[in-house]
């Protein structure tokens, strides 16, 4: 999902900056040394401008994939904290009931035996 919506953002990003670029009107004009830029070089200009901001987005858009990424997991454990927590609330006699299965759960994982770790070839 997150990935999906991470690359919808760089398509529109890339998109609006297309438009921009190519789109009608007059909107920007370069100016070096008070003369305006004409010929071949305002196409050369504008093409480089365009590689430098799609890679700064592309950048930008991992960056808000793995900043999405971290919300989602402490969302993930907020939600998880309040429902066991409401579980606890709503359920107050299964307590009796959970904290024995809670030590045959830790009991389990202490005595099973380790996996061993595959080597990466």
């Amino acid at each position: 999902m997150i990935r999906k919506l991470a690359m919808l953002l760089a398509v529109v990003m890339i998109g609006v900056l297309v438009w921009h670029v190519v789109g009608p009107g007059d909107v920007v004009s370069i100016r070096i040394n008070g003369q305006e830029l004409t010929s071949p070089f305002d196409a050369v200009v504008g093409v480089w401008g365009l590689i430098v901001a799609a890679v700064t987005l592309f950048c930008v858009v991992i960056l808000l994939a793995f900043v999405f990424a971290g919300v989602a997991l402490l969302l993930l454990g907020v939600f998880a904290l309040v429902g066991l927590v409401l579980a606890a609330v709503a359920f107050p006699f299964l307590l009796p009931l959970l904290i024995p299965l809670f030590l045959l759960w830790l009991f389990c994982l202490l005595v099973r035996p380790a996996r061993p770790r595959q080597r990466s070839t």
